[in-house]
């Protein structure tokens, strides 16, 4: 209580945060069967909130995970084909005709491929 008046202390709260919760409230509230069994049901209804929580995390993951592994697909084919255009550029001007001249055309290639 403050100076006698009782406030919400989720007024208190930033905007953002608010729809957070709200948002967080809702989703647990499909757990009140399980949680309004519980001797504590505000414990009870927090542990909820925080398997929803975890719930979203995880499913955040491993959509991560996902896209990461597009995205080294992405960047494994651009090494491919960067490797291949050098390739033709570098023989383009040195014309390799013989194996060694091929090989030397490699060689600049891998040297290249560091940059």
């Amino acid at each position: 209580m403050l100076f006698g008046e009782e406030r919400d202390w989720k007024e208190l709260m930033e905007e953002k945060s608010k729809i957070e919760l709200a948002e967080l409230i809702e989703k647990a509230k499909k757990h009140r069967a399980a949680y309004l069994q519980a001797d504590d049901v505000k414990v009870a209804q927090l542990w909820v909130a925080l398997t929803e929580v975890s719930k979203q995390l995880k499913d955040t993951g491993s959509k991560l995970e996902r896209l990461e592994n597009i995205a080294k697909g992405f960047v494994e084919m651009a090494e491919i084909v960067k490797k291949e255009t050098l390739r033709e550029r570098v023989s383009d001007v040195f014309k390799p005709k013989t194996s060694k001249e091929r090989e030397a055309v490699d060689k600049i290639v891998d040297s290249l491929m560091e940059f």
